[in-house]
């Protein structure tokens, strides 16, 4: 390819503080390029570019060759904008076989009066990822009825970590029996990964991550904040799939991902009406306007009803498998192109789909605006609503890959570069 020819001439002129963030959407690739600026990131660039109906399928890549198109076209937006080319990039990685979960090791110390070290901290958490690698095996293999499925780890973080009942932000030097560790692991089937890693050599580009885009979501609004205490459900409302990230007190406790996404309105719209895809995109998206015929009204709400029914029970369905948290957060935030709807934005608000579920309170529903976003400014002004959200932080989880963790860092960010792959 041409474009592939001139990027790798350039190659050599790249300069490396910055990154590239490939979000590959269903409904829309969005490239978004960044300047490392100390703890922060400067964004200089933002292209986007529609992916045909035919390029994914359900979050993952169907068709290579126009994917890779279309991130091409992303690109070069992105870089006339910021006048450069990054050669180093993070690409999200979405669908119904990515698992997410947090799974909690109890490891017995054979020598509890030895203060624990990090080569002791290392060995424990290589049992917790090997465990966490089993269980998603099992159940991709489940899902999939192929039982010799490969799999890789994509994304890791640190929850939290007990010492005979204890929690401590800081094991080392700690003695003690007991040690349990919560750890985020999410895993994908390596077909997806190839995927990825074949567009991102088309593209000539130096794949430094691949992120679970939930995880990304919920790397957006955390920041840099290792003791942070944010508390929310994030859902990624996104063309074909709806990713869901349950954080708590700062941690990941897990991620779900289900088949729903902003087509199926699109898809339920052309049948209950009889028009073709396209003609139903367009009603959809402008569904708040006055001048559609009062009779066309009345069919599009019955059609957007009978969808978000099925969606909120894919909600629901997705939340109740948070089985290892006592309470749900009773705040819900939300981004990704589908969040657009306002129809689902109410019936997020106003039903009483959540009744089921262990929420303390009535949940509050607010889309996650790019202001939001911890340590990530938007030099460019186009950054504007939360349809970016998930390509921001893709651009965190590049930082974190990237920069790794210095001296000065906690115990928490030091386990977690310990964590990084």
């Amino acid at each position: 390819m041409v474009f592939d020819k001139i990027r790798k001439r350039a190659n050599d002129s790249i300069d490396r503080n910055y990154i590239v963030a490939v979000d590959i959407g269903t409904e829309f690739v969005k490239a978004m390029i960044a300047k490392i600026e100390g703890d922060d990131l400067e964004v200089v660039g933002v292209g986007r570019a529609h992916q045909d109906v035919s390029d994914m399928h359900s979050g993952a890549i169907a068709d290579i060759s126009g994917v890779v198109r279309n991130c091409e076209e992303a690109l070069a937006e992105a870089e006339d904008q910021a006048g450069l080319q990054a050669k180093r990039a993070v690409i999200g990685i979405a669908g119904e076989l990515v698992k997410g979960t947090t799974n909690t090791i109890r490891y017995r110390r054979p020598q509890p009066d030895r203060p624990l070290d990090e080569a002791e901290m290392e060995f424990i958490i290589d049992k917790v990822q090997e465990r966490a690698q089993v269980k998603a095996q099992r159940q991709i293999a489940l899902e999939t009825g192929n039982e010799d499925v490969e799999i890789k780890l994509v994304n890791s973080a640190l929850v939290g970590i007990h010492i005979d009942g204890y929690k401590v932000s800081n094991p080392l030097g700690f003695q003690g029996k007991d040690v349990a560790v919560q750890i985020y692991t999410a895993f994908a089937p390596m077909v997806h990964i190839g995927a990825l890693e074949r567009v991102a050599d088309e593209l000539a580009l130096e794949l430094v991550a691949v992120a679970a885009e939930p995880f990304a979501v919920s790397r957006s609004v955390l920041g840099t904040d290792a003791s942070s205490n944010f508390t929310a459900i994030l859902a990624d409302v996104g063309g074909g799939t709806t990713d869901i990230a349950v954080v708590n007190d700062g941690g990941v406790e897990g991620t779900k991902m289900f088949g729903i996404g902003g087509r199926s309105f699109t898809r339920t719209i052309a049948s209950e009406l009889d028009l073709t895809y396209d003609q139903a995109e367009k009603l959809k998206v402008n569904i708040d306007n006055e001048n559609i015929k009062p009779t066309v009204k009345k069919h599009l709400d019955t059609a957007i009803d009978k969808t978000l029914d099925v969606w909120l029970a894919g909600v629901e369905l997705a939340l109740s498998d948070f089985d290892s948290v006592d309470h749900l957060p009773s705040r819900i935030l939300l981004c990704g192109g589908g969040a657009s709807l306002t129809e689902l934005v109410e019936a997020l608000s106003k039903r009483e789909w959540y009744k089921e579920l262990p929420f303390t309170r009535k949940p509050t529903v607010h889309h996650i605006q790019p202001s939001e976003v911890s340590g990530i400014k938007d030099k460019t002004g186009t950054i504007q609503d939360h349809t970016f959200i998930t390509a921001m932080g893709l651009l965190r989880v590049g930082y974190d890959t990237i920069l790794g963790a210095s001296e000065s860092d906690n115990i928490k960010e030091k386990l977690n570069r310990i964590l990084r792959i």
